[in-house]
């Protein structure tokens, strides 16, 4: 499967996924962790890819994203943004509302999203 696939194909799957270096348990960067805390602390589940498993992805999810950076995460298949906009959006009470209407939809464990 062609990278960009494989990266639509995730979106497409996972209704709360999160593109991140390491991962919630263990993040390998302290903007991953932060992203995966804010995440955590909203009470329901997520995915994630583990971008430095996955070299493709991190090189090609920049691009198809148009967004530079990680983590990035993305809800019912759009970009919400990276960490900076993740926090801003939790402190305000604004990504809990939205974590918790998408996993009501789509009930789905805590797991790594397939990226083989």
């Amino acid at each position: 499967m062609e990278t960009l696939d494989k990266i639509k194909q995730q979106i497409a799957e996972n209704p709360v996924l999160l593109f991140m270096k390491g991962s919630p348990k263990f993040p390998s960067c302290g903007f991953s962790a932060q992203a995966s805390q804010a995440l955590i602390a909203c009470g329901e589940q997520f995915a994630f890819v583990d971008i430095l498993q996955h070299p493709d992805i991190r090189a090609e999810l920049p691009k198809y994203a148009n967004w530079p950076t990680f983590p990035q995460l993305w809800v019912e298949g759009e970009l919400i943004g990276g960490c900076d906009i993740i926090l801003e959006m939790f402190q305000r009470g604004e990504l809990q509302p939205i974590i918790k209407e998408t996993a009501a939809k789509t009930a789905k464990p805590d797991t790594k999203a397939d990226a083989e």
